[in-house]
């Protein structure tokens, strides 16, 4: 099975065992580190969620897939928060932000600079405004190679 499939399969699943719950899935990859595969399920609520959600999804999930064989190679299977500087894949993820401050990677210069901190003011079809300093900057999408909300550690 190959990787896009691999995903929609797990996709398919972990929305089932989910639905109706106050968990919601943020991401799923199945990617290669070293010799070793991995398929990692990003989970979160409201509130964040603890060992126990992660647990209780992947017994879950291992026990959906013990009757089927959608993977036919060797895998760790990883169920886990996102983390809280997650990049924003969702349109949700955008809104929920706005008026907060975002870190931005893009591929090309943007005033001089591939790395932007910011308010993140505005999400459009395809941009998005971020207010850095006194000025209101319009980046767009397709520039961007991750945004997430700035951490700030005190």
């Amino acid at each position: 099975m190959n990787k896009k499939l691999i995903i929609q399969t797990a996709t398919d699943i972990i929305n089932e065992i989910i639905k109706d719950t106050e968990y919601q899935l943020i991401d799923i990859e199945y990617v290669k580190e070293g010799p070793f595969m991995y398929l990692r399920i990003y989970i979160d609520k409201d509130g964040g969620i603890n060992i126990d959600d992660c647990s209780m999804i992947s017994n879950a999930f291992n026990k959906k897939i013990d009757t089927m064989d959608f993977i036919d190679e060797q895998y760790y299977l990883e169920v886990s928060s996102p983390g809280i500087d997650r990049p924003f894949k969702k349109e949700s993820d955008f809104i929920d932000n706005i008026n907060n401050e975002v870190e931005i990677k893009l591929y090309k210069n943007v005033n001089g600079t591939k790395f932007i901190i910011g308010t993140l003011l505005e999400k459009a079809e395809e941009t998005v405004t971020v207010q850095v300093g006194k000025e209101k900057v319009i980046i767009e999408l397709k520039n961007i190679s991750k945004i997430n909300k700035a951490v700030e550690f005190f």
